[in-house]
């Protein structure tokens, strides 16, 4: 089991950077690949990003790429987002995940293990 604790969230303007983290403990870190998703109030959850076990690959939402960068640090047991260009509708509460599927996953249902969330909400 993997313990998943996301930080960094927050109010910013449009157009302004943000920097989540997720801290896991417990078993191996580098056994997952990491991914973010992020729900607004009335929608699914819907993917960000996601990262495999070694870092050596990523990929992205269609509504983020460009302007978000997930990345890792399997020394420090930690996976971050860059948000880059903040849009309002990128407005939501942002969940770190851990999947053992090797390359990471675009499907939720793939990840057994979750954070508890981080609010990021971006103003106009």
């Amino acid at each position: 089991q993997v313990q998943l604790v996301e930080s960094g969230g927050g109010l910013v303007q449009a157009g302004d950077s943000l920097r989540l983290s997720c801290a896991a403990s417990g078993r191996t870190f580098t056994r997952y690949a990491m991914g973010w998703f992020r729900q607004a109030p009335g929608k699914e959850r819907e993917f960000v990003a996601a990262i495999s076990r070694s870092g050596g690959r990523t990929y992205y939402g269609d509504s983020v790429k460009g302007r978000f960068t997930i990345s890792r640090d399997n020394a420090k047991n930690t996976v971050y987002l860059q948000m880059n260009s903040l849009k309002p509708e990128d407005t939501a509460v942002y969940y770190c995940a851990a999947t053992s599927v090797v390359g990471g996953s675009y499907d939720r249902n793939d990840y057994a293990y979750w954070g508890q969330g981080t609010q990021v909400t971006v103003s106009s």
